[in-house]
């Protein structure tokens, strides 16, 4: 694929050697730029929501939930995994359309005077994620927390501290290894990720995914869709290397 993103087009033929101008095209073009730029913060947005609600739900399971009961909680925490992915992202699409149960809840209550236009848009495609992601999430944070011992808090707060001190300088830090590696599984898999921006995120804006379907499909520009493809290769190798301090995927 390196090589080939090197290649050049000859009508429909693909002429091999050593010609950067698909990387110049990449990095120049607005629409190609744009496509990365909105995979990147459609990809930051799912991974940060994702952590802010996983995290609470983990420590629930782990915590508040009666240990004969975890496995039923972590049971119904991965339901959605055995749904079709591509059914899910069709669900959420019936779910957010103007004639969906949101828009017809909030007409319900007097909220909106017209539906809202949620599907086909960025927030429908979060959504979409975060439903997803969450629920992996929770399952790596979880890992995390049922191994750590309570003789940790116990022992901050026998030295004074408050239960947002034990949690920001115990609890966290020592659950941080299981947080980055499920951030960076869901980072890994968003980003890559093309069906959920197809259905849900429709044709208004496109991610990298899309963009790369788009050349090998209409235009079959091989050359194109591989320096595409290594790009997005290296945005996940920097969120590598970026995560790798913490990265601990034996914990999982």
């Amino acid at each position: 694929m390196l090589a080939l993103s090197f290649a050049s087009m000859d009508g429909r033929e693909v002429m091999r050697g050593f010609d950067p101008g698909n990387y110049v095209r990449v990095f120049t073009d607005p629409t190609m730029l744009g496509a990365l730029g909105n995979s990147l913060e459609i990809t930051v947005v799912v991974t940060v929501i994702s952590v802010v609600l996983a995290y609470p739900l983990a420590a629930i399971i782990a915590f508040r939930v009666p240990a004969r009961w975890q496995r039923l909680a972590l049971l119904l925490a991965v339901l959605p995994f055995w749904t079709s992915y591509v059914v899910r992202s069709y669900s959420w699409l019936l779910v957010l359309g103007q004639n969906g149960v949101v828009n017809k809840a909030l007409l319900g209550i007097g909220v909106i005077a017209e539906p809202l236009e949620i599907a086909s848009t960025r927030a429908a495609t979060v959504i979409g994620f975060v439903h997803f992601f969450v629920m992996l999430l929770t399952l790596t944070i979880y890992a995390n927390l049922i191994q750590l011992s309570p003789n940790y808090a116990r022992a901050a707060q026998d030295l004074g501290a408050s239960r947002w001190q034990t949690f920001t300088h115990v609890i966290l830090p020592l659950t941080l290894p299981g947080v980055v590696t499920g951030a960076f599984l869901t980072f890994v898999l968003c980003i890559g990720d093309y069906i959920t921006p197809q259905i849900l995120g429709g044709n208004a804006e496109l991610t990298l995914p899309q963009l790369i379907m788009l050349q090998l499909g209409r235009s079959g520009n091989f050359p194109l869709a591989s320096a595409l493809s290594v790009v997005l290769m290296a945005v996940v190798t920097l969120a590598y290397f970026a995560s790798s301090r913490w990265l601990r995927l034996d914990r999982v």
